[in-house]
């Protein structure tokens, strides 16, 4: 069974679950996420399922710091 995907103004559910200040947006639909850092490349849940099919479990959340 598959549920349809909300409206991006909706925000992932990791967004509502951490402090404010690590909220950004999805670097694919701009959906409010958990930015996972301060220089974290978030995905929301959404956008992060093609992610691990491509990429499988080490999908890389993280880019490297400047």
């Amino acid at each position: 069974m598959t549920t349809s995907v909300p409206p991006v103004t909706e925000p992932d559910a990791s967004a509502m679950t951490c402090p404010g200040d690590q909220v950004g947006p999805c670097a694919t639909c701009q959906r409010k996420a958990h930015k996972y850092g301060r220089v974290g490349c978030p995905l929301c849940q959404w956008c992060m399922a093609p992610a691990m099919e491509k990429w499988g479990p080490g999908v890389p959340l993280h880019q490297p710091a400047p």
